[in-house]
């Protein structure tokens, strides 16, 4: 038995789940999201608990992953997900506007990321940045992608990071 998939997701007050055969659509405050489910996972809903089951042995893990997929939609629709990122260097600044982030990096060039539809992104402060969004997968996408602009670096540790990412940092060449 897989102990993630037994695990019942409990429905928050104000979300609204919806099974159509195959389809889960999940509906709270902050939006909608949908999810098609594998052949062999069998979904239910009863008194503010959505369950999982499944047919064979082999889709124990499927079920985990799926089990684990829902849950974040509920989570996304209730709550909402947010990644925050900490620039790190000197003159390093970011301004989140709209639907884009601009970015000085100590790079030739400022660098404009344009963010991906159902993400927004704010800067509370010149080094900082904060993504939102209710799917969490398109959240730590986008947030990836930024921090790859210019991923910490071992020796200073300048760089975009996440703010509970740890550097391992390294000792300069000796003399």
């Amino acid at each position: 038995m897989s102990r993630v998939a037994n695990d019942p997701i409990r429905i928050p007050k104000g979300v609204e789940a919806k099974l159509d055969g195959r389809d889960v659509t999940v509906k709270g405050g902050k939006g909608t999201l949908g999810l098609s489910l594998a052949e062999g996972i069998e979904i239910k809903q009863e008194d503010g608990f959505i369950t999982l089951s499944y047919e064979s042995e082999k889709l124990k893990a499927l079920a985990g992953t799926t089990r684990a997929l829902v849950n974040n939609m509920v989570v996304g629709v209730s709550d909402g997900w947010e990644k925050k990122l900490v620039l790190n260097g000197v003159g390093y600044r970011a301004k989140a506007s709209d639907k884009t982030v601009n970015l000085t990096i100590g790079l030739s060039h400022p660098v404009d990321y344009e963010l991906p539809e159902g993400v927004s992104a704010e800067s509370p402060s010149q080094t900082e940045i904060v993504v939102k969004g209710i799917d969490k997968q398109a959240v730590g996408q986008a947030a990836a992608e930024i921090r790859a602009f210019r991923p910490p670096e071992p020796y200073k540790g300048k760089g975009i990071r996440y703010a509970d990412e740890h550097v391992r940092r390294k000792e300069a060449k000796k003399k």
